[in-house]
């Protein structure tokens, strides 16, 4: 299996798992596994995805995906219970990734 094909299926699973682990059917029980799971995906994305001409795209979705998730969107009525935890699961997801592209973007600016 080729390096990208790797990331390209990190980052499938990577938001299959945040979707999933967001949703009131898996409970608490696995939380601390599966944050270590999104951490590392994201990382392998970070790493393994993302070339130097999708670098500044990519930071602004990351920002922009970070800050919904830390919106507090568990207040809604009605979606705010399934929305809420999805979406911090994503920019669990997303973080790693987004701090692994601007160390490599901050490199190439440095030499």
């Amino acid at each position: 299996m080729k390096l990208e094909e790797i990331g390209h299926w990190s980052f499938i699973l990577g938001v299959i798992i945040a979707i999933l682990a967001g949703l009131p059917l898996l409970g608490t029980a696995y939380a601390e596994t599966i944050v270590m799971l999104l951490v590392v995906l994201g990382v392998i994305v970070g790493f393994l995805n993302i070339s130097e001409k999708e670098v500044y795209n990519f930071l602004i979705a990351a920002m922009a995906l970070l800050l919904t998730g830390a919106a507090g969107l568990g207040a809604l009525p009605l979606i705010g219970t399934y929305v809420g935890p999805i979406l911090l699961n994503i920019a669990t997801f997303v973080a790693p990734a987004a701090v692994i592209v601007a160390l490599k973007a901050v490199y190439e600016l440095g030499k």
